[in-house]
């Protein structure tokens, strides 16, 4: 599988979007505008180790929920992910086996290798 999961409407998305420019094989999904399912964040998760993994603790609503302050679980984790589009750490780029989850410059630079292979 070969597909990005970004959110239009963020600044950072759009800037590693340009950079990358993924070809025409990757399919992008716009988290605000198309839900995760549950078997896409199965997916991501086989490949990423652990929902944790997959967690953004920058969201707005981490800390408005006032989550920083607890110990979560993975179902928990897994929970918020598929409750709010926020909670995911975005872009998650998934080229075949591969799995670059965020917005590092060590990560882009890693997706961006991986892509043009």
């Amino acid at each position: 599988m070969k597909k990005i999961y970004h959110l239009s409407t963020c600044d950072t998305c759009k800037r590693i979007l340009k950079e990358l420019d993924p070809p025409s094989s990757f399919i992008l999904q716009d988290i605000k505008e198309e839900e995760i399912t549950e078997n896409q964040l199965e997916e991501m998760k086989e490949l990423a180790g652990s929902y944790e993994a997959l967690f953004s603790k920058r969201a707005r609503l981490y800390r408005e929920r006032e989550l920083n302050k607890k110990e979560l679980s993975e179902d928990q984790y897994k929970s918020l992910i598929l409750e709010h589009y926020t909670f995911l750490k975005r872009p998650v780029i998934i080229n075949n086996d591969e799995i670059f989850i965020g917005n590092s410059k060590k990560t882009v630079a890693s997706a961006k290798e991986s892509i043009n292979e």
